[in-house]
C-alpha cells in the first residue's frame, strides 16, 4: 500500500497551485468588526489577492514567462544579435525592443487574452482532473493485473531512479503534447479552437498564453493523463525511491528548456541551431516557420522541445536562413485582435462544421434507404385484379 508521505510529496510537487488561495497570512483580531466594517476591510485585500493569482505566471519557476526566465531570454537575444548577427548593442536593443512588435493590436490583444485566460483558469482548474487523481486510480488498477509484480525493479540504485523518472515524465510530456498538437492541426473541430493561437500576426512570450479556453482545458487533461501515468507506473515498479531532480522546484530538463530560451519560440528573434541539432531540438526558429503562412510551411514543427518526433513522423522543416516570415492566418479564418471573434468564433466554426457532417451523413444514407424502400417494394406480392363478367 503507498505510503501517506509519498502522497504528500507528489501532491506538493504536481498538484497545481490553487489560485484562490490567499498568499498572505491573516490574524484573526481580538474584536470582531461589524458585518459592514469588517467587509469593508476585507475587500480590498482579498482584490488584491486576486490581482496577484492572476499575473502568479510571473513568479512562478514552473511557468514559461518566469521573470527570470524572462530575463535570460532578453541576454541571449541580445548575444544572439550582437555576437552572430554582429548588430551593434543599440540595435540589438531596438530590435529586441521593437514597439511595432510589442504594442501592436495582436500583441495588445495578446496581453489582453492573457488576463481573460488566467480569470478563466482560476475558476476552472479545481474542477478539472489531476495528475494525482489519475496516478492514484492508475497506481491501484496495476494491483488487479496478475502478470505485473509490484517492485519489480525496486532493487535499482536510487540515483539511476531518480535520474530515469526525471528523464522518462519530461520525454513523456513532450511526446504527448506534439500529438496533442498534430491532432489539433488535423481534425477540423479541434483546428477551430487551435487557430486562435495561430491568429497572432506578432509574436512575444505572451503570446504562448493566446489559447482558447477549452484548448487549455484539453491540454490540462492531457498534462493529468500523461504525467499521472508515468507517476503510477513508476512508484509501482520502483517504489518509494521514485524521486525527482528539480531545479527551483521545476524538473531539471524543464528548466534547463527555460533558461536556454524557450520564450524565443514565441518572438521575432530568429534563432537558429545547427542542422543536425535541429533534428534533434526544436529552435526558435522552427517553432517560427511553424507559424509562418507560407503554404510550404503548413503542419511543420509540431514539436515543443524535441524536434525528434517530427522527424520520425514526417513533419520536420528545418529552419531557413535570412526568410523573413510572416505570421497569422486569413481573414476569413480568424482575427488576430477582437476579442469576441477570438472568443466565439471558434463555436461557430465547429457548429459549422457538424452540420457539415451530418448533411453528408444524411446524403450517404438516403440512397440507401431508398434502394431498400425499392428492394421491398420488389418483394411484395402483386395484389390479383378481380374481374368482373359483364351484364
Amino acid at each position: 500500500m503507498m505510503q501517506r508521505l509519498i502522497w504528500r510529496r507528489w501532491l506538493k510537487s504536481w498538484a497545481p497551485p490553487n489560485p484562490l488561495k490567499a498568499t498572505k497570512a491573516y490574524t484573526i483580531p481580538t474584536r470582531r468588526p461589524s458585518g459592514r466594517r469588517g467587509f469593508a476591510e476585507r475587500r480590498p485585500l482579498e482584490i488584491l489577492d486576486h490581482i496577484g493569482s492572476v499575473f502568479a505566471d510571473f513568479s512562478n519557476p514552473k511557468k514559461r514567462v518566469f521573470f527570470g526566465y524572462l530575463l535570460l531570454t532578453i541576454l541571449i537575444a541580445l548575444v544572439w544579435l550582437v555576437a552572430v548577427r554582429r548588430a551593434s548593442i543599440r540595435a540589438a536593443l531596438h530590435e529586441v525592443f521593437d514597439r511595432k512588435v510589442l504594442f501592436s493590436a495582436s500583441s495588445l490583444a495578446d496581453y489582453k487574452i492573457f488576463v481573460i485566460n488566467r480569470v478563466f483558469t482560476m475558476f476552472i482548474s479545481p474542477l478539472l482532473v489531476s495528475q494525482l487523481a489519475i496516478a492514484t486510480a492508475l497506481y491501484y488498477a496495476l494491483h488487479d493485473v496478475d502478470f505485473l509484480q509490484r517492485g519489480l525493479f525496486a532493487g535499482t540504485p536510487k540515483g539511476v531512479i531518480i535520474a530515469l523518472f526525471t528523464a522518462t515524465i519530461f520525454v513523456v510530456d513532450d511526446l504527448t503534447k506534439y500529438l496533442m498538437h498534430r491532432w489539433m492541426h488535423r481534425w477540423p473541430l479541434l483546428w477551430a479552437i487551435h487557430k486562435v493561437h495561430h491568429s497572432a500576426e506578432t509574436m512575444t512570450p505572451i503570446t504562448v498564453y493566446r489559447v482558447h479556453p477549452l484548448e487549455g482545458v484539453l491540454y490540462g487533461l492531457r498534462a493529468a493523463v500523461a504525467q499521472g501515468t508515468v507517476m503510477a507506473s513508476f512508484l509501482f515498479f520502483f517504489g518509494n525511491a521514485v524521486d525527482l531532480h528539480t531545479v527551483l522546484g521545476v524538473n531539471i530538463l524543464s528548466f534547463v528548456f527555460h533558461v536556454t530560451g524557450s520564450n524565443l519560440r514565441h518572438s521575432h528573434i530568429s534563432i537558429r541551431y545547427w542542422r543536425w541539432l535541429e533534428h534533434l531540438l526544436i529552435s526558435p526558429a522552427q517553432h517560427q516557420v511553424h507559424h509562418s503562412i507560407a503554404r510550404e510551411h503548413h503542419d511543420k514543427n509540431f514539436g515543443v522541445a524535441f524536434a525528434v518526433w517530427d522527424w520520425m513522423f514526417g513533419s520536420l522543416h528545418l529552419s531557413e536562413q535570412g526568410r523573413k516570415l510572416k505570421f497569422g492566418l486569413k481573414a476569413s479564418e480568424a482575427h488576430p485582435s477582437r476579442l469576441l471573434d477570438i472568443y466565439f468564433r471558434p463555436f461557430g466554426d465547429m457548429a459549422r462544421y457538424l452540420r457539415r457532417r451530418a448533411r453528408r451523413l444524411h446524403e450517404r444514407l438516403r440512397p440507401q434507404a431508398a434502394r431498400n424502400s425499392a428492394a421491398s417494394g420488389r418483394d411484395k406480392p402483386i395484389p390479383a385484379v378481380a374481374r368482373t363478367d359483364p351484364g
